[in-house]
């Protein structure tokens, strides 16, 4: 409006001055300002239309160059993206004037102010994206990723190298103990049944003498003395009887065919077992609505504990030099792999982008984001020419 308003003034004036011109010189000049004002106004209206539309709608060669160029446009675009962003070189560096590490322990040792507000958009995008996802469905597709790595691993070898690597460590050693202290309670809570059993398989004579009870005292305080003296003794014979029998079997779960086979399917019938798919599903739901708590309320996060330890971590970042480097060094071979693995895909991803538009669509996003840079064009157009009018008209009127 006001480019547009500025060149009807300059037309009414340079009528006015028209009129008027014979009664005084000076007012050559205003007519030569405001005449040639007019031409460049018109001519820049001219070119800017012509970026976008047929000026009055009439097909004159060069003109709606953006429409008539889409798909070039959408080829040169993804070209300069991949030119001048996306090539592993310029990631790298780029990224090795930015500083992750210490901006984010800034962050996590600061997360007030600003950042504060940064940090509840972050929360607010994420229980949005969160609750926008089908649930069911991811929940399943985790699953399904998770069970198809498990059966793709065969977790015997595993299990075996972690059990006998926990025995050459002696870090075995809390296992058996635990065994036996298992072994305790279970002889303690079943004494019972012992004197049940001694009591049937026994004589009548060793019932009327009450022998029965007494032989099932004596095996019972010998198996609490026995539980006992294990506990006690790390060299205990039957303690070096069961840690044989553990590496016999560490062994066997590496190189044993049976004993792999029989672990891998009793995994495969825990996988297939729905109370297991049940208990998974249940996990991803309580872990979402965890994610969906943090995510609406970060703040209440970084009070606690954990907020604690967060911004212990921030400083950590700050101070530790070496941390730092190896942080910011991660994060530019990672920066620098993603432009080299999916760069091509985000140029074709932008060009495709555009390419499906409609011109009308182009026009109106570039008209949008630009025009009004495009209109000052006009009115320094109409100025401009308007001075180039009263310079020419000036030295007309001293030759």
């Amino acid at each position: 409006m006001l480019a547009t308003g500025l060149l009807v003034l300059m037309a009414a004036v340079f009528l006015t001055s028209r009129h008027y011109e014979g009664v005084h010189p000076a007012i050559g000049f205003v007519r030569a300002f405001a005449e040639a004002a007019m031409v460049g106004g018109l001519a820049d209206w001219f070119a800017v239309t012509a970026l976008f539309r047929h000026p009055l709608h009439l097909p004159i060669p060069h003109t709606a160059i953006i429409p008539r160029n889409k798909d070039r446009i959408a080829d040169t675009l993804g070209a300069f993206l991949r030119d001048n962003f996306l090539i592993p070189s310029v990631v790298a560096r780029r990224m090795q004037r930015v500083d992750v590490a210490r901006a984010a322990g800034r962050w996590l040792a600061d997360p007030s102010g600003g950042r504060g507000r940064l940090r509840a958009g972050i929360g607010r995008l994420a229980a949005d994206m969160l609750e926008a996802l089908d649930q069911e469905r991811l929940g399943g597709m985790a699953k399904q990723a998770l069970a198809g790595r498990l059966r793709a691993l065969e977790i015997a070898p595993l299990l075996g190298r972690a059990l006998e690597t926990a025995m050459r460590e002696d870090r075995h050693r809390p296992l058996l103990d635990g065994m036996i202290r298992w072994a305790a309670k279970v002889l303690e809570a079943n004494e019972h049944l012992i004197r049940a059993m001694v009591h049937e398989r026994s004589g009548a004579v060793m019932r009327w003498t009450g022998l029965d009870e007494t032989l099932a005292n004596k095996i019972i305080d010998g198996l609490n003395k026995l539980i006992a003296a294990m506990a006690e003794e790390p060299d205990h014979p039957l303690r070096a009887k069961a840690e044989e029998g553990l590496a016999q079997f560490a062994q066997d779960l590496q190189h044993d065919a049976e004993k792999r086979a029989r672990v891998e399917a009793f995994k495969n019938e825990l996988l297939d077992n729905p109370a297991l798919a049940d208990w998974w599903l249940g996990i991803w739901e309580s872990g979402r609505a965890a994610l969906l708590r943090v995510a609406r309320n970060p703040d209440a996060l970084l009070t606690g504990a954990f907020g604690g330890t967060m911004r212990q971590l921030g400083e950590t970042l700050q101070a530790d030099a070496r941390l730092a480097a190896t942080i910011n060094r991660f994060t530019r071979r990672a920066a620098v792999g993603a432009a080299s693995d999916y760069g091509d895909g985000i140029v074709r991803l932008v060009s495709d982008t555009i390419r499906g538009w409609d011109a009308d669509t182009v026009t109106g996003r570039l008209e949008n984001a630009v025009g009004r840079d495009l209109q000052y064009i006009r009115i320094n157009g109409t100025v401009v020419g308007g001075l180039v009018g009263m310079g020419i008209h000036a030295v007309d009127v001293l030759v």
